[in-house]
């Protein structure tokens, strides 16, 4: 029978809900993945799902018929990765009885709270972080110092940070709090700490950050290390 080979392979194993696109291309690059016994490390590779067996670490891999979604408060002093090497706690340690493994949609560092998407299925959390369709991310922050309507519309129109301007960002709920104001902040990007690296770049270093909407999809009252399951309908607001 003639291969015709249909899929990349980092596309594959996103679709099967190993991890993420990127994360897969990692995992190819690492050299855990074969395909009918043979490592592959080339990013490009096609294959025909039909045809040809795709193990990671010698676990074969499969499509799933039905994928899950989960929305995670998570707490402060959680790591978003699946492992960690300095021995800090995971988010899908908070995860209890699932029956399937999950990942993080993107990140959120270790002194940030708030909602975090874990799922299998990683076509959707490749479309949730692609630049081309990324969706928005709502913030609630609470930072040193009164901030000026000039620092805000500055922050709106696009700052400079780690060499590159930032999309333009929306600020609501300026409210002065003491010494500190909370704000709430909407971005489009999702680059490292960057809500934290915007204020500290107009002088107003962070004091608690916390992500309390993907898209249209809110946080809402869900509890600190909680976690609840995710519709179909309700995965729509995320892309919106």
């Amino acid at each position: 029978m003639a291969l015709n080979p249909t899929i990349r392979l980092q596309k594959y194993l996103a679709e099967c809900g190993l991890a993420s696109r990127r994360k897969a291309e990692l995992l190819i690059s690492e050299g855990s993945i074969s395909v009918d016994g043979k490592i592959i490390t080339e990013m490009g590779y096609k294959l025909d799902p039909e045809l040809q067996i795709v193990r990671y670490r010698g676990e074969l891999v499969r499509r799933k018929k039905k994928h899950t979604y989960i929305l995670l408060n998570k707490p402060r002093g959680y790591v978003t990765t699946m492992s960690d090497p300095q021995g800090r706690p995971i988010v899908t340690s908070l995860i209890k009885d699932l029956g399937v493994r999950v990942f993080p949609v993107g990140r959120l560092d270790i002194d940030t709270e708030g909602a975090l998407i874990l799922t299998d299925d990683g076509e959707l959390a490749h479309k949730i972080l692609h630049p081309s369709h990324e969706s928005n991310k709502t913030y609630e922050v609470l930072v040193k110092g009164p901030v000026s309507r000039g620092k805000i519309k500055k922050l709106e129109r696009g700052i400079e940070i780690d060499g590159r301007s930032t999309w333009p960002a929306k600020i609501s709920k300026a409210v002065k709090q003491g010494p500190a104001s909370r704000l709430v902040i909407t971005i489009h990007e999702g680059r490292k700490r960057q809500v934290r690296k915007m204020f500290e770049a107009v002088g107003h270093p962070v004091i608690n950050l916390k992500r309390i909407a993907y898209g249209q999809l809110r946080l809402g009252s869900l509890p600190s290390g909680s976690y609840r399951y995710l519709s179909r309908e309700e995965l729509k607001k995320v892309l919106l």
